[in-house]
C-alpha cells in the first residue's frame, strides 16, 4: 500500500484502477487538496494498493504516517477505469 500524490485533477474517484510507473493498483481512498488555498493545481492524495491489501485498508491494519509516497503529474498516470464496480 502507498500514499500517491497526484499533481492534478483526473476526474477519478474512490476504487479507479491506475497504472503508475508500469503497476497497476486500485485508488481505496481519495483526498482533493488544493481547490481554494495551496498551489496553482488541485492535488488528489491517495491511498491505493494492490487487490490483496484491500482487507487490510478495510480492517485499518496499517498506520498512514509509515506508508510510503509518490508524487506525479496527472499526466503521468494511465487510468484504466475511473470507478470502482
Amino acid at each position: 500500500m502507498k500514499k500517491l500524490i497526484i499533481r492534478g485533477n483526473l476526474g477519478i474517484h474512490r476504487g479507479a484502477k491506475l497504472k503508475v510507473d508500469g503497476e497497476e493498483v486500485i485508488c481505496f481512498s481519495i483526498d482533493k487538496q488544493g481547490d481554494y488555498h495551496g498551489p496553482s493545481r488541485s492535488q488528489l492524495w491517495c491511498t491505493v494498493g494492490t487487490e490483496d491489501e484491500r482487507e487490510t485498508f478495510e480492517k485499518r491494519q496499517y498506520v498512514p504516517h509509515f506508508l510510503d509516497v509518490i508524487a506525479v503529474d496527472a499526466e503521468a498516470i494511465t487510468v484504466v477505469s475511473e470507478q470502482g464496480t
